[in-house]
């Protein structure tokens, strides 16, 4: 590449960035994934659009996986533990006995109704069973789910990566025909097992270190937190452990650690999360040639797509259901939220890497039924989340914190939105611990120093200062407040 390719790169790609930007907008007003979006752009840019070529099949892999890497990675920092813990075991067992469920369901079901050979019937079912969590909250940012419920799709779309790989990868080359199933079965077990074991490692000692070392600049913060993920990655493919279990698990552990400036971190990773989709996504629609697609193809990803959608995911959902009484209104709204979205598509570049005969019609068919039932499953996500009774409450608090190494205390950073609690007090009512006090109070273009009769109004954004002795109590205070109001913990 010359310094005239590179001009020519950057004019285009950040002409691509803008865009893409601007399409998420779009995509939240009209209710739907901005992958299809981001998938539109890169067919319009493509072989079957400008003309841009590129058919490399193991640079779209390696590039795909580092992106799902970034993504995961995002998923896991904003990830709250306290609305993921209480569904981690349900979550956990989609991503294992679900996926096994559904890999079943839907190799029997193409296998026999549509007539494919049992490797790509495999393939193609291992390809679609995992969800994406991209996808998913790229349409539900907006819709407040009861915690149980997102925690679940939370935990279920960052571990399912995870064996599902090790299936299409075993598969694709030819190792599980000749290691056999009990093998590739413990494989699987040591996988993820060794894969969770080295990124909670990672993530407390990331956490630890960084708690305890106070660096000279902000900006660090977000930089050093992304790059103990990846080496969470790399330190458990370096062991044949799975990668992507151990980036998620070390991101969560690092998400939820009372670092110094936290939201800054949230911020940094999100925008991240937001490159690597929009560059993934491009790229899959540059590498998909609708000019290839036959009536076939369609045909086969609407009706692979509806074994998995309308058999195999309730399926497995009700199985794992079972064990933790899930009412059957909660199951057909986590049914019909499994999203599929980047993790299929690149997924199915495993194969095409490895020559696998008829891969390029199983990219074809899994990009079909990946945009239909996106496009199906997606808009009325929203209303089905009412009528099922999953809806939760709207987020009320936000705090941002910052240390103030020097006198021992921590400066927070209260945001209040228009549902919070707060809205209508007075400073005074918050009751505080001893040794913190709210020291001011940004309203607009304003800046007050409150009085305990000074009221919080909407969009209001509190500077607390606590000692670090009395700072867990402010926490608590504050969560407490926010959702209760004024007499909570009266009389304490």
């Amino acid at each position: 590449m010359d310094i005239h390719d590179l001009d020519q790169f950057l004019l285009i790609g950040s002409a691509v960035l803008i865009v893409a930007v601007l399409a998420v907008r779009l995509s939240v007003t009209a209710g739907l994934p901005s992958l299809l979006m981001y998938l539109a752009l890169g067919l319009l840019l493509g072989s079957s659009g400008l003309g841009i070529e590129f058919d490399n099949a193991d640079l779209a892999l390696s590039f795909g996986l580092s992106a799902l890497m970034l993504i995961l990675a995002e998923g896991g920092i904003t990830t709250n533990w306290s609305h993921v813990r209480p569904s981690i075991g349900f979550g956990l067992l989609l991503a294992t006995l679900g996926s096994v469920v559904s890999v079943l369901v839907v190799s029997v079901g193409v296998h026999v109704l549509l007539d494919l050979n049992w490797t790509l019937s495999i393939l193609l079912a291992a390809v679609l069973t995992p969800t994406d969590a991209a996808a998913v909250f790229s349409v539900l940012r907006s819709v407040p789910l009861k915690h149980r419920v997102s925690g679940t799709l939370e935990a279920e779309s960052g571990l399912n990566d995870a064996p599902i790989v090790v299936l299409v990868l075993a598969i694709s080359s030819g190792d599980l025909a000749h290691g056999g199933l009990v093998s590739f079965a413990v494989l699987i077990v040591y996988e993820v097992v060794a894969g969770i074991g080295l990124g909670a490692a990672v993530g407390l000692l990331g956490g630890a270190l960084l708690k305890r070392v106070a660096l000279p600049a902000s900006g660090l913060y977000p930089l050093v937190v992304v790059a103990f993920t990846i080496f969470a990655y790399s330190s458990a493919a370096a062991v044949h452990a799975s990668g992507f279990a151990a980036i998620y698990v070390a991101a969560l552990i690092l998400g939820n650690t009372e670092l110094p400036h936290r939201m800054a971190t949230r911020s940094f990773v999100e925008g991240v999360g937001w490159l690597a989709q929009i560059a993934l996504f491009v790229m899959l629609g540059l590498l998909a040639s609708p000019g290839e697609f036959s009536w076939w193809h369609i045909w086969m990803g609407v009706a692979v797509g509806a074994i998995l959608t309308f058999v195999a995911r309730p399926l497995s959902i009700a199985v794992c259901g079972v064990w933790f009484g899930i009412r059957m209104r909660e199951q057909l709204f986590l049914g019909w939220a499994g999203l599929r979205g980047a993790v299929p598509i690149i997924l199915a570049t495993i194969p095409l890497a490895h020559d696998v005969p008829g891969s390029h019609d199983l990219f074809n068919i899994v990009f079909v039924a990946v945009v239909i039932y996106t496009l199906a499953q997606a808009a009325p996500l929203g209303v089905l989340a009412s009528w099922c009774g999953v809806l939760g409450e709207v987020r009320q608090l936000e705090v941002e914190a910052a240390p103030l190494e020097r006198i021992a205390a921590d400066l927070l950073q209260v945001r209040v939105s228009s549902g919070s609690k707060f809205v209508g007090l007075e400073v005074g009512e918050l009751r505080l611990p001893q040794g913190a006090v709210v020291s001011l109070l940004v309203r607009g273009e304003e800046t007050l120093v409150p009085s305990r009769n000074t009221r919080i109004m909407v969009g209001d954004e509190m500077l607390i200062v606590s000692s670090r002795q009395v700072r867990d109590r402010v926490d608590r205070r504050l969560t407490s407040v926010a959702r209760h109001g004024r007499l909570a913990d009266w009389g304490r």
